[in-house]
C-alpha cells in the first residue's frame, strides 16, 4: 500500500548537510537547496543566502523542497544565522505556508545591490 506522498513507511526523507558544497541533499543527491554564507567583518558567517532549490520531475510533489528548506532553517536556527530567500520557492512558497520561519528571515535590504 502506497504511504504518506510516497515515502517509505510514512517516514520523513533523510536531508543532509553537505557543507562543502553549501548545500542540503536527499541522500541520492537529486534534489537540493543551495545557499551562500555571508560573513561580518570578523569573518564569521551572519546570514545564510538560499538562492536554489531543486527538485527532479521524478520526484516533484512528494515534499522534498519543503523538507529541504526545513533542513536549511533549522540549520541557521541553530547556528545562529539569518536566512536571505533569495530563491522564488522560499520566499513565496515556503515562508507564506510556514510563517513560523520568519522571525529567522533577514530584514536588511539585500536588493539595493542588484
Amino acid at each position: 500500500m502506497a504511504s504518506d506522498k510516497g515515502r517509505v513507511d510514512g517516514e520523513d526523507p533523510k536531508i543532509i548537510w553537505n557543507k562543502n558544497k553549501q548545500r542540503f541533499e536527499t541522500e541520492d543527491k537529486k534534489a537540493y537547496l543551495e545557499y551562500k554564507l555571508t560573513n561580518s567583518k570578523n569573518g564569521s558567517p551572519v546570514t545564510m543566502d538560499i538562492i536554489h532549490t531543486f527538485v527532479p520531475s521524478s520526484k516533484r510533489g512528494l515534499g522534498l523542497a519543503s523538507h529541504l528548506c526545513v533542513a536549511a532553517f533549522n540549520h541557521a536556527q541553530s547556528h545562529s544565522l539569518l536566512v536571505i530567500p533569495s530563491c522564488s520557492y522560499v520566499s513565496d512558497t515556503f515562508l507564506p505556508r510556514n510563517p513560523s520561519w520568519n522571525s529567522l528571515v533577514y530584514k536588511g535590504d539585500v536588493k539595493s545591490s542588484m
